[in-house]
């Protein structure tokens, strides 16, 4: 993959990401707090966005959307990589993981 195909990604990847979260944001915003672990003045800024100015933050070269699950612990919940043919402790493996996931947007929001 070259170089300007990894950046046309990344500004797909944005332009995705910008519309999804204005359509959860409208819909539900607090939960799309949660599902996006963005602030609410976040939330308030990209749900006013026009669609210039979301077409001009996803034409940049940065991503702008990150993964949350930041830590050996949180993958393994999601993996269900430790756990020998998953079983039916997997809906509590990745509820556990929201869990996790969910405290540390709070606590950082805080």
């Amino acid at each position: 993959m070259t170089s300007e195909q990894i950046l046309n990604e990344v500004r797909e990847a944005n332009l995705t990401y910008l519309m999804l979260a204005q359509t959860l944001i409208r819909a539900d915003k607090a939960q799309a707090l949660f599902r996006l672990g963005i602030s609410e003045d976040s939330a308030d800024l990209i749900a006013t966005l026009s669609p210039a100015q979301v077409m001009k933050l996803a034409s940049g070269n940065m991503l702008l959307c990150r993964f949350r699950a930041d830590d050996d612990m949180v993958w393994s919940l999601l993996t269900n990589h430790n756990v020998p043919g998953r079983t039916a402790n997997e809906a509590t493996a990745r509820l556990h993981a929201n869990i996790v996931m969910s405290s540390r947007f709070a606590e950082t929001s805080s």
